[in-house]
């Protein structure tokens, strides 16, 4: 689907659904990785991510599609358009919009991820892509003491081996 494609759907879905025209711009933002899509509060534009079409089919998207239109017409009518908000919740209920997008498989959630702690007492784990004083931070959940189980050198092995 392309862009103009997409601006054509929406503005469909906009006039079905919410009985209102859509007069702003939507676009796909390949860089979207964790949400469906997302609604520009100043500029009115809404960006979507392709891969929830590709991974979940027409239907899931339109559900995406009404969320993010839930956003925009509740922001220019002066309703609440936040998540939170009583209105935004009883119009996504009324038009059929998802709550929440599906997780793309086989996406990355951890990447550069290079230490590894564990808390003492409880034995929760931490990843973090940078080092912390663990002299200094404590256990989140229960307070207690941190330990560095595992530093990942992938990263710094390529370093040396660029260099050598």
């Amino acid at each position: 689907m392309t862009d103009e494609e997409l601006q054509k759907l929406v503005e469909e879905i906009s006039l079905e659904s919410f009985h209102r025209p859509f007069c702003h711009e939507v676009v796909f933002n390949s860089r979207l990785r964790t949400t469906g899509g997302r609604y520009l509060l100043t500029s009115h534009r809404i960006e979507f991510n392709q891969r929830q079409l590709q991974y979940f089919g027409r239907e899931a998207f339109i559900r995406i599609i009404k969320h993010e239109l839930c956003h925009y017409h509740l922001h220019l009518l002066g309703g609440g358009y936040r998540h939170r908000d009583a209105d935004f919740r009883a119009l996504l209920a009324k038009v059929g919009g998802s709550r929440f997008c599906s997780r793309i498989p086989n996406m990355r959630t951890c990447s550069g991820v290079r230490y590894l702690y564990h808390c003492t007492s409880c034995g929760l784990a931490f990843m973090r892509k940078r080092k912390i004083d663990v002299r200094r931070y404590v256990c989140g959940s229960c307070g207690g003491s941190l330990q560095l189980l595992s530093k990942n050198r992938v990263e710094e092995s390529k370093k040396d081996r660029k260099k050598g």
